[in-house]
């Protein structure tokens, strides 16, 4: 018969990688043990493994809750509003969960090639997903663009996904309105777009 999980099971879990998030962001997932680990969390390598098998399956799920609530975010944007709506309704929750889970967004930059291949395809593919829903948005706002519209998701990526490297919560300016100014970068530099110039 198998043992039943304790009460407390997914908190002790979702804490352990939490810590694993902050201690990979700050030493990097190969200058951080296992050991080290359990040290953060106040508890034994043995707890540790009772939740993860490996190592890898830690850095695993701390890049995929990340992208899960990526994801969720994204879908949950994308059901009203019209085409620049739901870009600065993701825009707004990206830059929320950015600054919430800033650790787990910088170990998911910094450390994808750290996984086993398969774990990396499933990531990559999570990845994808969250890149098609912006695609889609650019192709609306647009649809003169198509040639470029991977290029052009791609810059609205790097217009908000290295902010962790500098934003600080608490200055002169909100996750919202850094939101604002992302979104309407993004707009006017796409109504002035010419799709057709030569390169």
């Amino acid at each position: 018969m198998a043992r039943p999980q304790s009460p407390d099971y997914d908190r002790r879990r979702d804490g352990i990688v939490g810590a694993a998030a902050e201690l990979y962001a700050k030493r990097g997932f190969l200058g951080a043990s296992v050991a080290d680990l359990a040290k953060a969390c106040g508890t034994s390598k043995a707890l540790i493994y009772h939740y993860f098998p490996s190592k890898d399956d830690i850095l695993y799920e701390v890049m995929a809750a990340h992208l899960d609530d990526l994801v969720d975010a994204a879908d949950d944007a994308m059901q009203s509003g019209d085409a620049r709506d739901r870009l600065r309704a993701l825009t707004m929750a990206f830059m929320r969960l950015y600054v919430g889970a800033r650790h787990s967004h910088k170990v998911l930059l910094n450390e994808l090639d750290n996984l086993p291949p398969e774990r990396r395809a499933e990531v990559v593919a999570k990845q994808r997903r969250i890149i098609a829903v912006v695609e889609t948005l650019v192709r609306e706002i647009r649809p003169d663009a198509n040639p470029v519209v991977l290029p052009l998701s791609m810059l609205f990526f790097g217009m908000i996904n290295w902010t962790h490297t500098w934003f600080r919560p608490g200055g002169d300016v909100s996750p919202e309105q850094l939101a604002s100014l992302a979104v309407d970068m993004a707009l006017n530099g796409l109504g002035g777009l010419e799709p057709d110039q030569p390169g």
